[in-house]
């Protein structure tokens, strides 16, 4: 299960350091390979190749009235490895999409990562928090 937020910095190539406490779990899990694609919320997701693979399934079986949803989340995707320095690049469409240019946020969800560029991270968050809690949350946390 990958949790937590890393404050990381892209390299000049576009490449982002792999926290070490997510490297042997990534290596473990699929061998290092990972797939990022666009999201819906502004940011990047980034699995894992089993978690891939199974996310990928269940976008592919989504019917034909969903099809423009399948091109978001699977024409964008791109394989990617983390190289022997524990980075991973993310391709220069993605950066764009996701208005990423240095400073990004590496946010554990369960079974993916969420990649934000930080301004953007921290806009989206202090605007849920502004919103306030909706009961269905409440009603666990709380």
């Amino acid at each position: 299960m990958f949790i937590g937020i890393s404050a990381l910095t892209l390299d000049g190539k576009g490449r982002m350091t792999v926290p070490a406490r997510h490297r042997d779990l990534l290596a473990s899990q699929g061998g290092g390979r990972l797939t990022l694609t666009k999201s819906p919320e502004g940011c990047l997701l980034m699995f894992a190749e089993p978690q891939w693979r199974e996310f990928h399934a269940k976008i592919a079986a989504l019917p034909m009235s969903a099809q423009g949803w399948k091109r978001i989340y699977l024409g964008h995707a791109t394989e990617a490895e983390i190289d022997s320095t524990g980075r991973v690049l993310i391709a220069p469409e993605l950066r764009v999409a996701a208005h990423i240019e240095r400073d990004v946020d590496l946010i554990g969800m369960g079974s993916h990562f969420e990649v934000w560029d930080r301004a953007t991270h921290q806009a989206r968050e202090a605007a849920v928090i502004e919103a306030g809690m909706p009961d269905a949350v409440r009603d666990i946390v709380i």
